[in-house]
């Protein structure tokens, strides 16, 4: 549905490691908080999990920037998914000795998710920096491998929470083995892809990956406003587990399904996406995702039942999809080639700071709260997405070329310039000092 007729070998391997890797992140994303509130029945252990395993995502965003512009993406990528399944199974035996509940067992599900967080960001930085050069290649078109990019991230968002939730009754250490399998696959798609033999390092930080964000506002603009969106969706998805089995007194395997329909539906949104840029700007595109996005994160707080829930929670994940393609449309423009890594990983960060921060408040908040708690939250997006697409249309009437039709068989923009040409542009520094 999204496949692009240009697709060559080599970016065919990427979506196919692609896949792979955002399957097993996904998997331990979504059934770790599961696993915890089932073995401990607590919702604020659940909510510590959900921190568990965001802090130390943010942690790995200090170095994985620099690693990969260091390193070169391939060999990145590949490491990180052997240290992750190595984890996996280290994990996984422990398990097999251990009781199916008790403390033992929920610290080490916690402990599991820290480290498999930190190193999925990593794969995660390494996998994006692979796509974007694949979509500066000659003949493929930036939005175009996005777009097929985020469906291959909503795909696996799709299957992951359900094959988390359906693994897990088989039990724990079963689930460990999947997501090792998923990590070793991933890693052996690599092998030839971007090694060190022909990447040439460059001298890289984050104070390069934020001087270079500062110097491109359009971009700055959305990262603050895709923030203010992440604190809400965080909310929810750590709230889920909570509201689904105890306020809608659902089976957990639910809590899967319910995630699963709703990647259905981000995946039609991403499609849909895909032809949107080709024919509108990314403003108002990206302007009415929001508009929908704040609009569904609203009524989740009013919703009476699981079926309404699952159709509200859909609709707002359907809105993300299509920021998410705006985003990295205008990510892989706009960020010069040899600054790509660290910029990439500043954005990330704080496109991420939010989800522990919503961890944290699911776990303070009484189960009863939470619905005020995803009210406050739509308001605060509502605010902040509407300043941030306001502050867009402005460079947008100043000609800004990250805001014009992406389509287009002319010149290319300044700014989607060669690598060459963008690392000696001296409005966007790419080398720390």
């Amino acid at each position: 549905m999204l496949s692009s007729r240009s697709s060559s070998p080599g970016l065919t391997r990427t979506y196919l490691i692609r896949a792979a890797d955002g399957l097993a992140s996904m998997t331990a994303s979504y059934a770790i908080p599961l696993l915890v509130l089932l073995t401990t029945n607590s919702t604020t252990l659940t909510g510590v999990a959900f921190v568990v395993q965001w802090v130390p995502r943010l942690v790995s965003f200090s170095f994985a920037g620099s690693l990969v512009d260091r390193w070169g993406a391939g060999r990145a990528f590949r490491t990180a998914n052997l240290v992750r399944a190595t984890v996996v199974a280290v994990a996984g035996g422990v398990l097999l000795a251990l009781p199916a509940t008790g403390t033992a067992t929920t610290w080490v599900v916690m402990t599991f998710g820290a480290v498999a967080g930190l190193v999925a960001e990593v794969s995660f930085v390494a996998v994006e920096t692979l796509g974007a050069t694949a979509g500066r290649r000659p003949g493929e078109r930036a939005h175009r491998v996005q777009a097929v990019q985020t469906g291959i991230d909503q795909g696996a968002l799709l299957l992951g929470p359900l094959l988390g939730a359906l693994v897990l009754l088989a039990g724990p250490p079963t689930l460990m083995a999947v997501i090792a399998a998923l990590a070793v696959t991933a890693a052996a798609g690599t092998r030839g892809h971007g090694g060190p033999v022909d990447h040439r390092p460059v001298p890289s930080s984050l104070l390069t990956g934020w001087r270079t964000l500062r110097h491109i506002p359009a971009l700055a603009w959305l990262v603050g406003g895709l923030a203010a969106s992440n604190l809400s969706l965080g909310v929810l998805q750590a709230a889920t587990p909570i509201t689904v089995v105890q306020q809608f007194r659902r089976p957990a395997v639910d809590v899967g399904m319910m995630w699963s329909l709703a990647a259905v539906a981000s995946l039609f949104a991403v499609w849909a996406a895909h032809r949107a840029l080709s024919r509108w700007p990314v403003w108002p595109v990206g302007a009415a995702a929001a508009a929908l996005s704040t609009a569904a994160c609203l009524a989740t707080a009013f919703v009476p039942g699981f079926r309404s829930y699952t159709v509200v929670v859909a609709v707002l994940m359907a809105a993300d999809g299509v920021l998410t393609v705006v985003l990295r449309t205008l990510r892989g423009r706009l960020i010069p080639a040899r600054a790509f890594g660290s910029t990439l990983a500043v954005t990330i960060i704080l496109l991420l700071l939010p989800f522990p921060a919503a961890g944290i408040l699911v776990a303070a908040v009484p189960a009863a709260g939470l619905p005020h708690l995803l009210l406050a939250c739509a308001v605060v997006q509502g605010m902040v997405l509407g300043a941030c697409f306001a502050g867009l249309r402005r460079h947008r009437a100043e000609g800004n070329p990250a805001l014009s039709p992406v389509r287009g068989s002319g010149p290319a923009p300044a700014r989607t310039a060669p690598a060459d040409t963008q690392a000696s542009d001296p409005a966007v520094p790419v080398d720390a000092p």
